[in-house]
């Protein structure tokens, strides 16, 4: 069965796109069938796989209004296993476009159900949210089996994150009530950092065994790989980056046999 998995959290810069794009990357080299899809009118996760956030009619944007088919708009990365259905800018007036459709918030969802045998052949399917909790973050709520929360090891990282707690019970309560959270991930560890082993330590005391083993260190080649338009795992194998989020691929993979046993 596919699982949508949506990686949110409404702070930006903690690391989401770059975890969709690596973490999808990885569990493609391990034989998978991934879909990412971009729902950033940013495009970063679009252009990091090697596509264009620049085409007018390729994107989530057109599927979401109807003015396209998916099957036209998945487009093959630059990984194998590995296809993507990319942003545009004009996702970022979706909200206004949509003010007057009251299902509005079950598009996305409407759109894979009814495309289910399009969809199906995948394993999961990414979805890269924005970083706020506007329409398209509900979107992704709404339509996903489970969450990845990227949690920055940094101060106020924990603040946040219950505010997205309480975000993520309402639309449990009003929504999608299977809706649950797969795995806290801990970003931007610096292991010298007294306050990243702080934060580390607190999460793993309120989430429990919800946080992974692997946390995903500060790392420039993380930084450098999405100008080059390529994963961090193509552009530099061997850098701590890298290495973290193949061993995150593997336990994402152990923890998906643990869900079906």
């Amino acid at each position: 069965m596919t699982k949508i998995i949506s990686v949110i959290n409404q702070k930006g810069g903690v690391g989401k796109t770059t975890t969709v794009i690596n973490l999808a990357t990885a569990l493609a080299e391990l034989g998978k069938k991934i879909l990412v899809i971009d729902l950033d009118p940013q495009g970063n996760a679009t252009t990091g796989l090697g596509a264009s956030n620049n085409d007018d009619d390729k994107n989530i944007y057109k599927v979401i209004l109807g003015h396209n088919n998916p099957n036209i708009c998945i487009q093959e990365s630059c990984v194998k296993n590995l296809d993507l259905i990319g942003s545009n800018v004009n996702l970022a007036g979706l909200e206004v476009e949509t003010a007057n459709n009251p299902k509005r918030a079950f598009l996305l969802k409407e759109i894979l159900e009814s495309n289910n045998n399009l969809f199906s052949k995948y394993e999961s399917i990414f979805i890269d949210c924005p970083p706020s909790l506007s329409l398209l973050t509900v979107m992704s709520l709404v339509v996903a089996d489970e969450l990845i929360v990227p949690l920055q090891t940094e101060f106020f990282a924990l603040e946040g994150i219950s505010q997205l707690v309480k975000t993520i019970e309402r639309i449990k309560i009003n929504l999608n009530p299977d809706l649950k959270i797969r795995g806290i991930l801990l970003t931007m560890f610096d292991k010298r950092n007294k306050l990243s082993n702080q934060v580390d330590e607190e999460a793993r005391k309120y989430f429990k065994e919800k946080v992974y083993k692997t946390v995903i260190p500060r790392n420039v080649r993380l930084s450098e790989a999405p100008s080059h338009g390529v994963p961090c795992i193509f552009y530099d194998r061997s850098c701590l980056g890298s290495k973290s989020y193949i061993q995150l691929a593997k336990e994402f993979v152990d923890q998906e046999v643990r869900i079906q046993t």
